[in-house]
């Protein structure tokens, strides 16, 4: 495989890579071209918020092709189109042969929840000090425990064990925060997710983990609850207060991530017809919230 890359100005980002991918590119990558520099410009908003701009002012653009003479035949059409002016080819280049596979699967450890409940992907051994364990590997569902929200959530979990109890999982994503529930003494888990692809990762994973979890879309959630688990965001959870809320029974709890510090307040207020939130956790720069039902 070979690479080629691009230098192109902000207003040239997207056609140049509309035409690599109509010209046969195995994918195309944007990078800051000032990285590492004092021009080095951030694009990315905060959560529920755009970015500040859709490219930088000056871009690096990769493309992959299958062999050298597609990569050529790219460059040589780039160059003769007017939306390339401005635009300049800097390298092509051979890709290394690497084991792709094991590459990916280096980057995720395991990721302790607490000193004896971890998270580990099923191609690493489990540590001997952890007594509970959830395999999961990465995939197309959101939540591998690496992002703080997951985190705080399942030690929540750990430290509030629903044994016994009916739990629901609002936003299951990859299932974790319902496979946490399961594992900690949960009598019946519902994973509930607005994504198929949510459903069938929380299935799959389930299965994997040897734990009873009825997974589907959100209208699988019918009665009360004596615990409801939601990790999405402030936004989507500010709609979502009177349905999460009515989903608590008397004695019931509720807890809430995927929330900046900062919105706290909005969270607070949204929910304070129906529930009181209280910070239960917070890691960098995020929040859990929690609340129980008298």
């Amino acid at each position: 495989m070979f690479e080629l890359h691009l230098r192109c100005s902000e207003d040239r980002v997207e056609p140049v890579s509309d035409a690599l991918e109509a010209l046969g590119a195995l994918s195309v990558s944007v990078e800051d071209a000032d990285a590492g520099t004092q021009s080095e410009q951030a694009l990315f908003g905060e959560p529920g918020l755009p970015p500040p701009a859709q490219s930088w002012s000056r871009s690096r653009v990769t493309a992959l092709f299958a062999d050298e003479a597609a990569a050529q035949e790219a460059a040589r059409l780039l160059a003769a189109q007017d939306f390339f002016a401005g635009c300049a080819v800097q390298a092509l280049a051979p890709v290394a042969e690497q084991d792709w596979v094991r590459l990916t699967q280096s980057q995720f450890e395991p990721v302790p929840v607490t000193p004896t409940f971890w998270i580990v992907p099923t191609w690493r051994q489990v540590p001997e000090q952890a007594a509970r364990v959830i395999r999961l590997d990465p995939g197309l569902a959101f939540g591998t425990g690496t992002h703080p929200t997951t985190r705080m959530c399942l030690r929540w979990i750990a430290a509030h064990p629903p044994t016994g109890q009916r739990v629901l999982d609002y936003g299951c994503g990859s299932g974790i925060l319902a496979i946490g529930a399961a594992l900690h003494g949960a009598a019946s888990v519902d994973a509930v997710d607005i994504d198929p692809a949510a459903v069938q990762a929380t299935r799959d994973n389930a299965a994997a983990n040897g734990v009873p979890i009825a997974a589907g879309l959100p209208d699988c959630a019918q009665g009360l609850y004596d615990t409801v688990l939601a990790n999405i965001l402030a936004t989507p959870l500010m709609v979502l207060a009177p349905l999460l809320c009515g989903h608590v029974r008397p004695g019931g709890a509720l807890a809430l991530a995927g929330v900046l510090e900062r919105q706290t307040g909005q969270l607070q207020q949204a929910y304070a017809p129906y529930l009181a939130l209280e910070v239960a956790d917070a890691e960098d720069g995020w929040v859990l919230l929690t609340a129980r039902r008298a």
